[in-house]
Formats: structure tokens, C-alpha cells, sequence
């Protein structure tokens, strides 16, 4: 089916000039525009890469962030894929921490520096409060720490506009690592799904799977059970 001239819209990718549909998501506009993502597109697999996005709109000076799976596009829109965010993660043994604020301080000390300027969250595309976050770790709360950023995609938007250079999404990690370690503790379920794992119950399955080719296994991944 044609599209017409109406459903029709410009965008520039990386400075250079694309017509595409008007309905496209960022990431889809691309790809019509013979884009191929080599990276931060999980969705191509199965679930999120956290595709984050620069853009801004026609007539405004504002930077503003976005993932590409979700934001539509909108005439005269730039836009610029993010190489990488700064995002050294600690290694850390989590049955040897404590749960209190001392851990984040130690693995992450720069959020001490934390200007409370409400930035991540402004740059957040969830819409997640992360400053409120990054605060709760700073007074040791994992409970709030671990509630508030539980939605997090680690896309990395938070991080590349925080002036204080605080990585907030390694913190929300660490505090949901913390918060079922010691808070909330082991999950009934969990823990007989694993005890199924190393039983060896999914092992049968698991190698069919592996020896399907490949039209079979989009067709069965197609007619899959999906849950809500």
C-alpha cells in the first residue's frame, strides 16, 4: 500500500535528511530510512535494550530524551543515537554487604555529590523519580530505593545529563539487589523455580528448542502463551 504525501513527515538522523512515515516510532523511522541497530534494540530479540535517544524538535533549542521504541516521530525532528552512557558498574560479593546507606557510599560515592537538581528525573523517559531514588540510598532506605526505581531500563539517559556525574541506575540496581537479598528476602516462587531448573525439569524442552530451525522457532515463538 503507497503512503501518501500527507502521512509524510522529515526527520534528520545524524544531520541527514529522511522522509518516513508520519507513525513510526523513532527506532522503526530509522530502520525505513536503511538504519540497521547493532546495538540497544533487545526488543529485536525479545525484551528492552534500553535504545536511548537524542532529540530535538523543529524551532526549539531543547535537548530532550527519548527511547526509540516508544517516542513518535515528529516533523523536523533531530535525532542522535547515544554511543554509550558512563557506565562503570562496581563488582561487588552481595552476600558480604550490609544493607544501609554505608554500601552505596562505598561503591558509589558520587552520590554524595547529588545537587538534588531533579535532572534524572526530568531526562527520565519512565517518568521514574530517580533523584527521589538516588536520595533514599543516601539515607539508607533500600525499601524506597528499590520501590522507586523498580521500572528502571538502565537506558542511561538519567546518567548522560546529571551534572554531578552520578551513574543513578547502577544505584537503583544495587538497591533491588539489596532489597531481595535482605528486606524482602527469598521469593517462594523463585526459589521452587530454581530448585526445578537444577533439577533438570526444563531440560528436555530446552534442547528441542535448540535443534528447531529457524522458521519453526518464529512460528512457535509467534503462537506463544502471552501473559499480562
Amino acid at each position: 500500500m503507497e503512503t501518501n504525501e500527507s502521512d509524510m513527515v522529515t526527520i534528520y538522523v545524524m544531520g541527514k535528511k529522511h522522509n518516513v512515515p508520519a507513525d513510526l516510532t523513532i527506532m522503526k523511522a530509522m530502520e525505513y530510512a536503511g538504519h540497521q541497530f547493532k546495538r540497544g534494540a533487545g526488543c529485536r530479540g525479545g525484551f528492552c535494550g534500553a535504545c536511548a535517544t537524542i532529540y530535538r524538535t523543529k524551532g526549539s533549542y531543547k535537548l530532550q530524551g527519548a527511547l526509540a521504541c516508544q517516542k513518535i516521530v515528529e516533523d523536523g525532528m533531530y535525532i542522535a543515537q547515544i554511543p554509550f552512557s558512563p557506565a562503570e558498574k562496581k563488582i561487588y560479593n552481595l552476600e558480604r554487604l550490609r544493607p544501609d546507606a554505608s554500601t552505596f557510599l562505598e561503591y558509589y560515592p558520587e552520590i554524595a555529590r547529588c545537587l538534588s537538581c531533579n535532572t534524572c528525573t526530568k531526562a527520565c523517559p519512565q517518568d521514574i523519580m530517580v533523584m527521589d531514588y538516588v536520595q533514599a540510598a543516601l539515607r539508607g532506605d533500600i525499601e524506597e530505593a528499590a520501590k522507586l526505581s523498580f521500572d528502571c531500563l538502565s537506558c542511561g539517559l538519567c546518567a548522560v545529563r546529571c551534572p554531578a556525574e552520578i551513574v543513578p541506575y547502577n544505584v537503583g540496581q544495587l538497591a533491588r539487589r539489596l532489597y531481595s537479598r535482605y528486606v524482602e528476602g527469598p521469593v517462594e516462587h523463585v526459589q521452587k523455580r530454581v530448585e526445578e531448573v537444577d533439577a533438570g525439569k526444563f531440560d528436555e524442552e530446552i534442547e528441542e528448542l535448540k535443534n528447531l530451525d529457524r522458521e519453526t522457532l518464529q512460528e512457535r515463538y509467534e503462537k506463544r502463551e502471552k501473559r499480562l
